[in-house]
């Protein structure tokens, strides 16, 4: 017999944490229920490697207060959600714990893997509704990038990865083009 969804146990971040060592496996909390992760692709720690030194030399060079980190890294939302982005800026030095995140960070950024639908459908979701300022999905299958802007004004964006994507959260300063961090142009 097959479980439902309405059968499936749900779990709070106080018992995600007590089931789920930080050193044993990748997993993260959506909306209560306990997702575990693959290992990633080449071709995603590429992508995520070089969006992660993209954006931490731009924090550098500009003396920035954020800080950029890339999963595993737990990041608190709320009681219900403990999420792993790919790749995260915080702005909030405050919300930076000695082993995780709490509260929502200003950047979000996931690269899609085989399982689409849980960063298109289910993180969307957490993401908007937990206060994340700008969300970023990455599709190497497709070779192109969502931006999703949830302020007070909701806006999306499409961008081919041979097209600079302007970094929302520092007003555009920074655009990133994914082929050319790659090689691929």
């Amino acid at each position: 017999m097959a479980v439902t969804e309405n059968e499936k146990p749900r779990f709070t971040a106080d018992q995600f944490f007590a089931l789920i060592s930080e050193e044993d496996v990748r997993a993260e909390l959506l909306n209560g229920e306990i997702v575990m992760q693959a290992g990633a692709s080449t071709r995603h720690q590429r992508i995520s490697n070089e969006l992660s030194f993209a954006l931490t030399s731009y924090v550098k060079k500009n003396g920035g207060k954020c800080s950029v980190f890339y999963a595993p890294y737990d990041v608190v939302l709320n009681d219900r959600n403990v999420v792993q982005p790919d790749v995260m800026v915080i702005c909030d030095p405050t919300k930076l714990g000695e082993k995780k995140a709490y509260g929502a960070p200003d950047l979000v950024i996931e690269i899609l893997s085989e399982d689409k639908k849980r960063d298109l459908v289910t993180k969307h979701g957490i993401y908007a509704e937990g206060g994340v300022r700008e969300y970023w999905i990455v599709d190497p299958f497709k070779d192109r990038v969502i931006v999703y802007y949830f302020g007070s004004i909701v806006d999306v964006s499409f961008y081919d990865f041979d097209k600079p994507v302007p970094v929302g959260i520092w007003d555009g300063e920074l655009e990133i083009n994914l082929a050319e961090l790659l090689g691929d142009n």
